[in-house]
């Protein structure tokens, strides 16, 4: 094979990359990706420099969020590969198609412990870190299965419940030739994922339509198109009210006359009594997770039996996982419901009616955002986290993006903020990850250029990853990062206090005891963001209206009293010290 005959691995690699509609690669340099990097500079793709590892991986998996399409990740051997992990974990966690391609020692120094080389225990084993929550890790031992293997990792990253693949590739392997067609030998199809049987459809309808207090649960898996209209379509015909997951809200808008939000620990009593006196649940992509499920007690949330669970998810692996299923099925969730409707349409014809349904719902929601919002005009300073809340829908389009971290800002957002029928709302939930929203909010904008995006954060998670400050500068990612400020791990140093009456290593403080906060707002002035120093209850309202007409990264410092966010439900967290055995 002549020269002419040949390209890089590197370069083919990167074609086929531009092949798969990769628009933008997120990352970090290092001397095992440099080739790559190269090839990268004379393509359409994109690299998104995050400054560090778990930034980039955020950024990616905010990316992938806002597109459904795989967000990529490039690392470097060793420190790289360990500071991307809490990034690739928190997209693995809540199933987001994630590929991580992470440069690695030279193959022919395998062993010898080189620059850079995880090994101690085991020789050059980057891989096995990452084993427990990527769906599959690849080690490429041959520049000849370059393109092979990345066909694997995207396929493997879209097809059944997406996730998170990592691919390592030895760094000598991406400057090795190989034909100038390799990439074109592997191109990417397209899953088709598996829809419900006519039968079990006709099982389900059955159950659902001779159901005296039928219940919808549902989960973060159905987004938009025929899925969820087929939802809104049967919840409606059968007048079943609808809980869902954190990772659901916004699914179905919040202005939904049978919306009763969620339930759990965070679930108005309204909501976890029609989940404890529900006969039939029809379970949508959901895992029940430990906060919605109030720690699997059946005394405050979920009752399976006597009531019947009917569960459908794409991996086969949480159907009954927490609960026992009367119906159990493996189907993509879009097309499962679209059968189920037919099929109940099929059955009863006559719409259903629950007398006072309706209204419950209606007066149960209203009265929440309602006092939420009351909350909301307090002229308290530093500002209560409702008036912020308030404030902060007031002044942001209806279409806007909000990208939360983890606390009030999510906890109470997914609670009691009226997130408009125009609105997104994305926050880290399996792994809850402090430090998630200031990155993934920059990859959220960059995938929605047009659209407002609020990376609203608190102080912990603002100083978890600073780097998205400058990284939304260079990117030109209008980005408002709004810092709800208490000085403080305020969610945990709420349940410290709460359980043992004083806080002790969750608050920020200066060695005399005094609380302490960096200047967010210079900080963002320093890194050619704009600045807003939040210094009365009426400013930041006024600060906020500023940042969205400017659409230029933004730092809003907003100093907030730390308050617990109400939790009518339980959730054994409060009590786990002490065990729940005697």
């Amino acid at each position: 094979m002549s020269p002419d005959d040949t390209v890089t691995a590197a370069e083919a690699m990167v074609a086929q990359l531009e092949s798969y509609g990769v628009e933008y690669v997120f990352g970090t340099c290092g001397h095992t990706n440099i080739a790559l990097l190269d090839a990268m500079g004379r393509s359409t793709i994109r690299f998104v420099i995050a400054r560090h590892e778990q930034a980039a991986a955020h950024a990616a998996d905010g990316y992938a969020r806002a597109t459904g399409k795989p967000g990529v990740v490039l690392l470097h051997v060793g420190p790289g590969m360990t500071n991307a992990v809490t990034g690739v974990m928190t997209a693995a966690l809540d199933s987001v198609p994630l590929v991580a391609i992470a440069g690695d020692i030279p193959s022919y120094y395998r062993g010898r412990h080189p620059h850079q080389e995880v090994n101690l225990h085991a020789d050059g084993d980057q891989s096995a870190i990452y084993r427990p929550f990527v769906k599959r890790a690849w080690q490429v031992h041959r520049a000849a299965d370059l393109a092979r293997f990345t066909e694997r990792a995207f396929w493997t990253a879209t097809a059944g419940r997406p996730g998170a693949v990592l691919l390592s590739v030895p760094m000598d392997l991406f400057s090795r030739p190989v034909p100038r067609d390799a990439a074109a030998g592997f191109p990417l199809a397209t899953p088709e994922r598996p829809g419900l049987r006519a039968e079990v459809a006709g099982r389900i309808a059955d159950l659902l339509v001779s159901a005296r207090r039928p219940l919808v649960y549902l989960g973060g898996g159905l987004r938009r198109g025929p899925g969820l209209d087929a939802l809104r379509s049967l919840v409606e015909h059968l007048d079943i009210p609808v809980a869902h997951s954190l990772m659901a809200k916004g699914t179905l808008p919040d202005s939904h006359p049978l919306l009763l939000g969620m339930p759990g620990f965070w679930g108005l009593e309204l909501t976890n009594r029609y989940t404890r006196e529900a006969d039939v649940v029809l379970a949508l992509a959901t895992r029940f997770a430990e906060t919605d499920a109030s720690s699997w007690d059946r005394r405050y949330t979920w009752q399976f039996p006597p009531g019947e669970l009917i569960q459908i998810d794409i991996d086969p692996a949480e159907i009954g996982r927490n609960f026992p299923v009367t119906v159990g099925a493996v189907a993509d969730v879009a097309d499962a419901v679209q059968a189920i409707d037919a099929a109940v349409r099929d059955r009863q014809a006559t719409p259903s009616s629950r007398p006072g349904l309706r209204e419950s719902i209606t007066a149960a929601r209203g009265t929440l955002f309602t006092e939420s919002r009351e909350r909301g005009t307090s002229q308290r300073f530093p500002l209560r986290p409702e008036r912020i809340l308030t404030d902060l829908r007031a002044a942001i389009p209806p279409d806007a993006i909000l990208v939360t971290d983890v606390g009030w800002n999510k906890n109470g957002v997914a609670q009691c903020y009226e997130l408009p029928d125009e609105g997104r709302f994305i926050t880290p939930g399996g792994a809850s990850t402090m430090g998630f929203g200031p990155a993934a909010a920059v990859g959220v904008q960059i995938a929605q250029p047009d659209r407002t995006v609020v990376a609203l954060i608190g102080d912990g998670g603002m100083g978890a990853q600073l780097p998205a400050v400058p990284m939304a500068v260079e990117q030109g990612a209008p980005v408002i990062f709004v810092v709800m400020n208490n000085r403080s791990h305020g969610t945990i140093s709420d349940l410290q206090s709460a359980s043992f009456g004083h806080s002790y290593g969750c608050d920020f403080v200066t060695p005399d005891g005094s609380p302490y906060s960096p200047d967010f707002a210079a900080y963002g002035r320093a890194c050619g963001a704009d600045g807003y120093t939040v210094d009365s209850a009426d400013s930041f309202g006024e600060a906020l209206r500023a940042a969205v007409a400017a659409r230029r990264p933004a730092v809003l410092d907003v100093p907030m009293v730390n308050e617990p966010v109400p939790t009518p439900g339980h959730w054994n967290i409060k009590d786990i010290y002490q065990g729940i055995f005697d």
